[in-house]
């Protein structure tokens, strides 16, 4: 026995992977599924091993490295997102300012999260207040307005699915993004079978205005809860279930951010003394009712969001879905002004084909983050960017990006019926591969395929 692992692990990957594969395929856990994997010498690119290479299959989060490559490739790794706070109308001699306050958003994905210091709510409201101060205004005859119109306000790709829009990783991508469209839920428990009542909002977000019918369920169940709701919905619906003994912040999508960022604001100004007389508002809703939005106005502030980098790393060591959508919808503006969700991603497909001459039918793209089961990416696509962006100037920053799973650089996808990972390894004899698998309509948990994959992958170590 430690002969025979002695063997497979000094074999090279062409001897490795194929009897490795077959045995994968033969686990009995695909009767009615399909594995594709492609193995790419990470030296040269020349394909090692590959099976159902260029069959379009879902991707899970996997397609992220080819959103955040392409990003880094097209915008650059120091791009930056800009968020604009000036005032329309003229301030008198008592303080006193007869127009707006008006923040406008550029998409900036990390605007008020908390993953990064000069991002984080309090931080960002402080500066604004101190702005706002600073410039002799001490009331506001008019209100806090949130400009979200670009990209057209807030929005979900098409393909996302009613049970993930109004979760926290099914949250809209909007013009005026806030503390990553998301807000938290907690409960309170009682007796199993009972209503789980809402202790709070974190933070109370306006116009939520939530049906709880979360009952309370037996300990050791974990959280079985999902909201349903949608970009500029009235309701949000919260249903299922959650362990008796889990004590758990759960966070769920906010339907319209911008209006919260206003309303933040709109609060912060009152707490430090600056009066405002009116409600909070946003481009969009401003928009439906046939309003336009002063464009004479006076910059206060402008905040620039980390750099492109920075927002990689952590929409690919967290699955961000929220950064993908947005960095599509920037690639698509920037490069041919639109930010259409399925025209950024054709672009993309293209982009890929004029670069590598990857055939635009191996990357079907209808979002960013891959949370839509409706992507049809191939393997040797993935693969081939993968390998192409080691020749990058940022491919150091890219690669730090991945996570570290079962001792290999790479990244994970997770949807329903879907595995995937994607990465690179070098092996214990020196061997440098970029590799791509993943797996469609498999029966059996997530978990008992996960290990089954780890299996095969550790033929490359």
């Amino acid at each position: 026995m430690i002969f025979s692992v002695q063997v497979v692990y000094g074999q090279s990957v062409k001897e490795s992977v194929p009897t490795a594969f077959q045995q994968f395929v033969s686990s009995g856990k695909l009767p009615n599924g399909i594995a594709s994997l492609t193995v790419l010498d990470g030296k040269t690119g020349q394909v090692l091993f590959e099976k159902n290479s260029t069959i379009g299959l879902s991707t899970a989060s996997t397609l992220k490295v080819i959103t955040s490559i392409t990003a880094l490739d097209i915008l650059g790794a120091n791009y930056t997102y800009k968020t604009t706070l000036s005032y329309t109308g003229d301030i008198d001699s008592l303080g006193v300012l007869n127009g707006d306050i008006i923040l406008t958003g550029t998409g900036d994905p990390t605007l008020g999260s908390d993953r990064y210091t000069s991002t984080k709510e309090e931080v960002l409201l402080n500066k604004w207040v101190y702005k706002i101060k600073n410039a002799g205004i001490k009331q506001v005859n008019g209100r806090i307005i949130a400009d979200d119109l670009h990209w057209g306000g807030n929005t979900a790709p098409a393909g996302w699915a009613w049970e993930d829009l109004g979760n926290y990783y099914g949250a809209g991508v909007s013009g005026l993004n806030w503390r990553e469209n998301k807000m938290g839920v907690v409960f309170r428990h009682w007796s199993i079978g009972q209503p789980a009542t809402i202790e709070k909002l974190v933070p109370n977000v306006a116009n939520a205005h939530i049906v709880n019918e979360v009952t309370t369920a037996s300990q050791g169940a974990g959280d079985n809860v999902y909201a349903f709701s949608a970009p500029y919905t009235e309701l949000i619906y919260l249903r299922g279930s959650l362990g008796r003994d889990l004590k758990k912040t759960i966070e769920i999508a906010v339907p319209d951010p911008a209006l919260d960022a206003a309303h933040q604001l709109h609060q912060a100004l009152i707490s430090n003394e600056v009066w405002v007389d009116s409600l909070p508002t946003t481009g969009k809703r401003l928009m439906n009712t046939g309003e336009k939005i002063v464009h004479a106005r006076q910059d206060l502030d402008v905040h620039n969001s980390p750099p492109l980098h920075e927002i990689v790393y952590w929409f690919n060591q967290k699955s961000v879905n929220l950064y993908g959508e947005a960095l599509l919808k920037t690639i698509g503006l920037l490069s041919h002004n639109k930010s259409d969700t399925r025209e950024s991603g054709e672009l993309v497909a293209k982009y890929w084909e004029q670069k590598l001459k990857i055939p635009t039918s191996e990357l079907r793209i209808l979002d960013g983050s891959g949370l839509t089961a409706q992507n049809r990416i191939t393997t040797l696509a993935m693969s081939r960017i993968m390998h192409y962006a080691q020749s990058r100037p940022w491919f150091e920053i890219f690669h730090k990006s991945l996570p570290t799973i079962n001792g290999m650089s790479m990244k994970s996808g997770t949807i329903g019926g879907v595995l995937g990972y994607t990465g690179y390894h070098t092996t214990s004899k020196g061997e440098a591969v970029t590799f791509t698998l993943l797996v469609n309509n498999y029966v059996g948990t997530a978990s008992n395929m996960r290990q089954e994959m780890f299996k095969l992958l550790n033929t490359m170590k």
